[in-house]
Order: C-alpha cells, then structure tokens, then sequence
C-alpha cells in the first residue's frame, strides 16, 4: 500500500469536526460507534434509539424526562451570553421540548484548563445562576475537574436535567395538517458569536438569543395541550436541520413559506455578507412546535403574549406528499431547504 493511500486509509478512521456538527455525520457516529453497543431501557417511553432531545422514563405513574448535554464555545462570552447561560439554558430547553417545562433539578460538571483566570469562573458561575433563577431550575448536585494546560480550551461544563411530563411531545409527532410554529426571529446565536469571535463588525446590534424557554413552552402547553403534536430546538444545524429530523421522524413532508419566517434584517444582511443561509445557522432560544390546525391559532396567541414569544409565527404545515423532506416556498417557486451536510461556520457551540 502506498503512503498516500495508507493516509487517506488512516483519516478516514479518525474523527473530524464534521461529526460534531449535529447533522448526518454526528448520527453515523454515534449509531455506528458511541451508541452501538447499547439498548433502550425495556420500559422506556422514548429513549436512546429515538435520537430525540430527551428519554422519557415510566416513574410512579408520572412520565420522567432526562437529558443530559455538554457545551463547548468559543468565545465563552459573546453579546447576549457565554457559556454558563448557555449551560443552564440548554439542558432546560432540552427538557422543555419534550414538555417537561417544571425543571425537577440540574447537574453540573465544570472542566478547567489550569491557568484558566478565576474571575473568568466567577463570572461564569454567577450567569449559570442567574439563568437557573430565570428558569425557576435548581442546580442540585455537579462535579469540578481541573486539566492540565493545553489539555483542554479554557472550560467546558456539561449539565444534565430532569423533569417530570404531563403530555411528552416527541421530535417524531408530527401528522399531516399540524401547523409548523417557530417561538421567535432565527439565526442570531450562530451570526452573533461568529461576527465576535472574527471580529466582524456589522454596524448592527447582533446578540445572541440564549433563553431559557420552559416558561414560554409551558404557557403553550397550557393553552394547546395534546393539541402540540411535536416540539424541537433547532441548535446547532439551525431551523433546516430541526425541520429535516422532524419531517425524516415523523414520516411526513413538511412545507415552509419563507415570507413567514421571522428573520431580522441585520441577520438577513450579514448572512448575506458572509454568505451564510440563516436556515442553517444555530439558535439557542427558539423552538419549533406542531400543533394541530384547530390549536394553532389560540398557542400562537399565548406565545405572542408572552415576553419570550413576541416574534412567533406560523410558518408552514405538515403534509402527506415529499415525505421526510422539506419544501421551502419562496415565492417565485419551491426548493427543498437540505440541513447541512457539514459545519456551517466555525464552531458556534
């Protein structure tokens, strides 16, 4: 075998930052390798196999929902956030999105490059509380290892959740007909991060939209209960991404209107400077929802009214013809929105 080819051979057998993109690549690694060897509990409502955002365990005649979640981010403080927010806000969401929006408790494991500045970890510390407050979710048990320098990129916190579902609504819980929500304007994490981390400046006020969104979603579900058919948060592989599992999940189509999909115009504009589909670019405080078309109009009512949901629209439907694809309207014809195949942008979270 020549040297090229025992190359190609060897790289092929290594893992790239593609496969932590969220998208196709991370599946084919995890199915294929980290999550080959094990099985769904026997009694499991929603498990491992289910690829979803949270299990969902039979627990004393209550549904018990945990998802546990590791963040990675650079820079670790950006407009709108870092990473401690980021932490707290997406293992709640994670959990919210699969409607267990009483958070019952987090966890916390803290990894530190030594060298790392202490007042970088306070700060860090106080948002993570400060967010745990907003969410009304406490931290009730966490773990601190400190690496060697070089050994790790400044900090890296993972944080598992638990909450209890009166109503679960599953990434795959979508019929034809359900009306396609959106909670609020996308793509402001993923163009805001990027736009600090390089420098950029756009003269506009981009920020990133990290939340904590069980308040919101527990407003919905008050209002639309097992009329909301199906809820996702589109995070690293953006709206696109989210849409495609769901539609691939759930066995339908899903069609889209663009003039629907609430985008800023600084976002819009510095897309299209840099190139970048805000489709595909991460959100860390919007979810999308299905619901079913007699709820809709009242659970976009209740999100609207909400201070978290002023920005939520309608944006499509699901249906019964292109079955695991989506279909964008955009006014002058129709195209599938593809999620991505690889890393967007540089590593936004």
């Amino acid at each position: 075998m020549s040297e090229r080819a025992r190359d190609s051979e060897d790289n092929d057998e290594r893992v790239t930052l593609t496969h932590g993109s969220g998208g196709q690549a991370t599946r084919d690694l995890v199915s294929g390798t980290l999550a080959a060897g094990f099985e769904d509990a026997p009694d499991s409502l929603v498990g491992l196999q289910d690829w979803d955002d949270g299990a969902v365990l039979p627990f004393g005649g209550e549904r018990l929902v945990v998802t546990t979640d590791t963040h990675v981010i650079q820079p670790p403080f950006f407009p709108g956030g870092d990473i401690g927010r980021l932490a707290v806000s997406g293992t709640v969401n994670d959990l919210a999105v699969m409607g267990a929006t009483e958070v019952r408790g987090l966890t916390s494991a803290v990894v530190v490059e030594a060298n790392y500045p202490r007042r970088n970890l306070e700060r860090i510390a106080e948002s993570m509380s400060e967010t745990c407050r907003e969410a009304s979710a406490p931290v009730v048990s966490g773990d601190t290892k400190v690496m060697g320098n070089g050994e790790l990129d400044g900090v890296t916190i993972n944080t598992t959740g638990v909450g209890i579902a009166e109503h679960v609504t599953p990434d795959s819980g979508l019929s034809p007909d359900d009306v396609v929500l959106v909670t609020g304007t996308i793509g402001e994490h993923g163009i805001s991060l990027l736009a600090e981390r390089e420098g950029i400046d756009f003269e506009a006020e981009l920020a990133s939209d990290v939340q904590p969104l069980n308040g919101l979603l527990g407003t919905a579900l008050a209002v639309g209960g097992e009329s909301i058919t199906a809820m996702k948060d589109p995070t690293r592989t953006g709206l696109a991404g989210a849409l495609n599992e769901m539609a691939r999940k759930s066995d339908v189509g899903i069609e889209i209107s663009d003039e629907r999909v609430p985008v800023t115009d600084d976002v819009t504009g510095a897309g299209e400077l840099l190139g970048l589909d805000p489709y595909q670019i991460a959100n860390e405080g919007v979810a999308i929802m299905g619901v079913e078309p007699t709820a809709a109009e009242r659970v976009l009512a209740a999100l609207r009214d909400h201070p978290k949901g002023e920005n939520a629209a309608a944006i499509g439907k699901a249906i019964g013809d292109y079955r695991g694809r989506v279909v964008l309207d955009t006014g002058i014809g129709n195209r599938y929105m593809r999620e991505p195949s690889k890393e967007v942008v540089p590593r936004i979270c």
